[in-house]
C-alpha cells in the first residue's frame, strides 16, 4: 500500500473519530429530538468510516492513530464554556458546525497533501467530507 493512502485513510479514520467524540460529548445535552435524530445520524455515518478504514488498514497491519489528547481537550472545554450560557440547542448548533467546518478543511487538505493515494481513500475521505456538509446543512436550522 503507498504511504500516501496510508495517511490518508489514517486522517479520515482520526477525523471521524474526531466527530464520534463530539457527538459524544453533547448528544445527552441536545433538547430537541430533531437535534438529536441529526447528531446520531451523523454519528452512526462517522461510526461506518472508521469501520471500513479501519478494516483497511488492519488488513495491511496498520494500527489507526486516535485524536490527539489535546485536542479532545479543547473541543470539551470549548463546549462545557459554550453550554453554560443558554439555549443548548443553538450552542450546540454552533459547536458542530464550527467543528464539521474544521473538518471539512482538514480532510480537504489531506486530499490535497496526499495526492497519490489510491481512489479508495479518495473516495473514503470524499463520503466522510460529504457528511461534514450533510450535517452542517440540517444544522442550520438550529443557529
Amino acid at each position: 500500500m503507498r504511504e500516501d493512502t496510508i495517511e490518508l485513510l489514517k486522517e479520515c479514520n482520526a477525523g471521524a473519530k474526531m466527530g464520534v467524540e463530539s457527538i459524544d460529548e453533547i448528544l445527552d445535552k441536545t433538547e430537541t429530538a430533531d437535534l438529536k435524530k441529526i447528531l446520531a445520524v451523523s454519528k452512526v455515518e462517522h461510526n461506518e468510516i472508521i469501520k471500513r478504514t479501519g478494516e483497511i488498514l488492519a488488513s495491511n497491519q496498520i494500527e489507526t492513530d486516535r485524536p490527539a489528547a489535546i485536542a479532545k481537550f479543547m473541543s470539551k472545554m470549548k463546549t462545557d464554556l459554550k453550554l453554560m450560557s443558554g439555549n443548548a440547542d443553538q450552542k450546540i448548533a454552533e459547536l458542530m458546525t464550527d467543528g464539521c467546518d474544521m473538518g471539512i478543511k482538514s480532510l480537504t487538505q489531506y486530499l490535497n497533501e496526499y495526492a497519490a493515494a489510491d481512489e479508495s481513500a479518495k473516495d473514503l475521505t470524499g463520503k466522510l467530507i460529504k457528511i461534514e456538509e450533510n450535517t452542517r446543512e440540517k444544522l442550520k436550522a438550529y443557529l
